[in-house]
């Protein structure tokens, strides 16, 4: 990487390319235990890299298209990737080996999800299909249908039994896991839906919409339970809190606000510098993970309308940035600017569109730059 004079002295790592890819990255993903990282490119191809040294695991072989996913099992022991050759692939983590070719979608498929157990994968194309999968085995459970537009979002609720889907088409569609039955067709956003989400205990779904609001639904039977307005523009992400108080969204208005969820009102709006494309709490419920920063939640009840931040040393990508703290402290010259990242603990991994993958770690005692170029 190229070093800036007025910044090399205060960098405690520099960025290590990782080489091989030969087109533009289009996923990057941590295993649970922060060992692995997988890469997944335009070249056709997955890249298992270990997390800490950099050094390459595995490559792995046999899509025909662009792979635009691929996710771990909850336990890591799997891989699952997703290509435009109309196929999933299920990988064992640790070998790299194939374990079986998943096929039936008619077009390119753009998502893949375990379910928390992990018995379950479930895979959307943009032939507006999804189907559900047996993990261990690889045999099609279900094909479910019905979607008249693209979809954007699938998610299992906590206890697997069901399937919650969002699409362009603006709706959200509830399905049974185990039989593929379809549970009810939610409506009543007026723009396609980004983003759905089941709370903690399975009882609400939350969906995020580009109509600028979230939808709360009673995941049961489907019925309304609010709407959460305030955004300027389409809302992108959302999340609840690990006790499902707490709701959190990401917008295309640069926003992350913070609502009550029982209370249906806005307790906090974070003001940005681009958009968020990962948002989640951490397990305790305590801390707020944009782009892979850790960000603390201090309120004293939920029943009083504020709180304040305060950062936690974990990284993010801003803009030209590598951030700390939500302080910028690495700069990234154009041809190191990332089309996706993820990161972990003091790791971040960043995909280029060159096919490689840059990846740092950045010190404990590290804290920011003083001069910029």
């Amino acid at each position: 990487m190229r070093v800036l004079p007025k910044t090399q002295k205060y960098w405690s790592s520099l960025l290590q390319t990782l080489e091989g890819h030969t087109s533009d990255i289009k996923a990057v993903t941590f295993s649970p235990n922060g060992q692995l990282l997988a890469s997944a490119s335009s070249d056709k191809t997955i890249r298992l890299w270990d997390a800490a040294t950099g050094a390459l695991r595995t490559s792995l072989e046999g899509h025909t298209n662009r792979i635009d996913a691929v996710t771990f099992s909850p336990n890591g022991q799997l891989l699952a990737s997703a290509s435009w050759d109309n196929t999933i692939r299920l990988w064992d983590a640790a070998t790299g080996a194939l374990r079986t070719s998943l096929e039936g979608h008619t077009h390119g498929v753009e998502i893949v999800t375990f379910s928390l157990n992990g018995q379950l994968l479930a895979s959307a194309s943009y032939d507006k299909t999804i189907r559900l999968w047996d993990a261990a085995t690889g045999a099609l459970r279900t094909s479910l249908e019905g979607h008249t537009g693209r979809i954007k979002a699938v998610t299992f609720s906590p206890n697997g039994q069901l399937l919650a889907s969002a699409s362009s088409d603006k709706t959200i569609r509830l399905w049974d896991a185990a039989t593929g039955a379809l549970r009810g067709s939610l409506e009543g956003h007026t723009g396609g839906i980004k983003a759905v989400t089941f709370s903690p205990n399975g009882q609400l779904l939350a969906s995020a919409s580009s109509d600028k609001t979230i939808r709360l639904w009673d995941a049961a039977t489907g019925a309304l339970r609010g709407s959460l307005e305030g955004h300027t523009s389409g809302v992108e992400i959302v999340t609840f809190s690990l006790n499902g108080q707490l709701l959190a969204s990401a917008s295309y208005d640069n926003t992350i606000r913070l609502w009550n969820v029982k209370k249906r009102e806005a307790t906090q709006k974070i003001s940005t510098n681009q958009l968020i494309h990962e948002l989640s709490f951490s397990a305790d419920g305590s801390h707020l993970i944009i782009d892979g920063e850790l960000i603390k939640i201090n309120h004293v009840s939920l029943d009083v309308d504020q709180s304040y931040l305060e950062s936690s040393p974990c990284l993010m990508v801003r803009g030209d940035w590598v951030a700390k703290e939500m302080q910028d402290i690495l700069w990234l010259p154009s041809e190191y600017r990332p089309t996706c990242a993820a990161a972990h603990g003091n790791r971040i991994a960043m995909g280029l569109a060159s096919g490689q993958v840059s990846f740092t770690e950045i010190d404990a005692g590290y804290t920011s730059l003083t001069a910029r170029p």
